[in-house]
């Protein structure tokens, strides 16, 4: 058992250990237990049995005394009989003490006579009053020598210890099979865990611990969540780095080359040159800070400073503040934004989500759309949802709508840095809500801001 124990790990050895204590100290209390009381039980059946015995014999010889008139020619047989069949010797005694009868067994097993002729009470004696017309005429002593239950106890104890013994072996062997079962599905966990950590992000939990019952299987399905998260949490990264990369390569490329051209002195530094460059220092400033922004958005959740907000009151604020950009944009607008409708966030953070929909409805529609601003509730939710009747987004793109940095399947004719969405996704999301978007791709786009409604 030792190599086998030496594979459980520390944890499995000292869950063994902890087992067999446990299962060692429960055997030993209950055969101790068993053990006395058996032998308190059978020495209290046995003395009940010789108490009963002497008080028929005695029963006996009140009968012979009260036939004979007295302890002369008193009939004892029937006394003698019970104790022989009881197998003790019987010792009759009158009131003063004098010995009247007395069998060999009792003589010889009993040691119960003085060299007087008086009684004395010997080695698993029992004595019983001699009772007649309300009156002790004498004592009836029987005599059963040594206890006769050593046989019942020593049976008794035999098989007790058995039961104990065997009882260990099987609760020592159930300790290791349940410190394994718990032990080394951990330890394989352990091990994955290393892995992954060292750099192998395939490693994943056993496909049967994964599948375990209880407290062991949710630990690997989590391991295994954590995983993947922090692998879609690295490519989204790896993802991020390379969209920046893109989009500030551009910029600084025609900075780089402009300024290179002015510095050699191929071009004049006139003003049509100087506002080109400058137009892509703008670009870059723009980028910069809608990184700046989602940075701050995807942190929100920690920053945030919640009050109980009037949402229609909001969107409307929001519509406010846009409508200089879709007026510029001739779009039609109508709103309802209902009073009354209450939700937990901070004022800032959602007025900046709704003012991100409204400016992308914004850059996207063409002259002459609509665009309606809704705000609506029921009793758990409020909804705030801006569609339009512009091109709409096709069904493929749908998907990465909320995405960093993407801004359709034609990004080099699309306008804005592709952020202002992702950040409305990270601010809903800081504020337990959630953000959809529906469009046919033909006959427009409908923007769905969902928020937890307060009473």
């Amino acid at each position: 058992m030792t190599d086998r124990a030496d594979r459980l790990g520390p944890l499995g050895r000292r869950l063994l250990v902890a087992f067999v204590v446990v299962a060692l100290t429960a055997v030993v209390a209950l055969t101790v237990a068993s053990l006395i009381g058996t032998s308190r039980g059978l020495s209290a059946g046995e003395d009940e049995r010789r108490q009963t015995a002497a008080v028929a014999a005695a029963d006996a010889a009140a009968v012979a005394y009260q036939a004979a008139g007295g302890w002369d020619g008193a009939d004892l047989r029937t006394a003698t009989g019970i104790a022989s069949n009881a197998g003790a010797g019987l010792g009759v005694a009158d009131a003063t003490g004098a010995v009247v009868a007395a069998t060999s067994g009792m003589m010889q097993g009993g040691g119960m006579m003085q060299g007087n002729g008086m009684m004395i009470a010997g080695r698993g004696a029992v004595t019983a009053p001699v009772i007649v017309g309300g009156q002790q005429v004498g004592t009836v002593r029987l005599g059963f020598g040594s206890p006769s239950t050593g046989t019942a106890q020593s049976i008794a104890w035999t098989w007790i210890l058995a039961a104990a013994v065997l009882s260990l072996a099987v609760a020592v062997a159930m300790a290791f099979y349940v410190s394994r079962r718990i032990s080394r599905p951990l330890a394989r966990l352990s091990a994955v865990a290393r892995s992954f950590a060292a750099g192998d992000r395939s490693a994943r939990a056993e496909a049967t611990d994964a599948q375990a019952p209880g407290e062991l299987g949710e630990i690997a399905r989590s391991f295994d969540a954590s995983a993947d998260d922090v692998m879609r949490s690295e490519q989204s990264r790896q993802r991020m780095a390379a969209d920046v990369a893109h989009e500030l390569r551009t910029p600084l490329a025609a900075l780089q080359a402009g300024l290179e051209e002015l510095r050699d002195g191929l071009v004049a530094p006139d003003t049509e040159r100087l506002e080109s460059l400058h137009a892509q220092s703008v670009r870059l400033s723009r980028v910069v800070d809608d990184l700046s922004q989602l940075s701050a958005a995807e942190s929100a959740a920690l920053t945030l400073r919640r009050e109980r907000v009037d949402l229609g009151a909001l969107v409307a604020a929001a519509l406010a503040g846009a409508r200089a950009s879709l007026d510029a944009a001739s779009l039609v607008v109508t709103a309802s934004t209902p009073a009354g409708i209450v939700v937990s966030g901070d004022p800032d953070r959602l007025h900046q989500a709704v003012g991100n929909v409204l400016a992308n409805t914004a850059r996207y529609c063409r002259p002459g759309d609509r665009v309606d601003v809704i705000v609506t509730a029921d009793a758990t939710n409020a909804r705030v949802v801006v569609s339009d009747t512009g091109p709409g987004i096709a069904p493929a793109d749908l998907p990465h709508v909320f995405d960093r940095l993407w801004r359709g399947s034609a990004d080099s004719d699309a306008a804005g840095s592709g952020i202002g969405l992702a950040v409305v996704r990270e601010l809903v999301t800081a504020h337990g809500g959630t953000v959809e978007v529906r469009s046919d791709g033909m006959s427009g786009t409908s923007f769905a801001i969902s928020l937890h409604r307060e009473a």
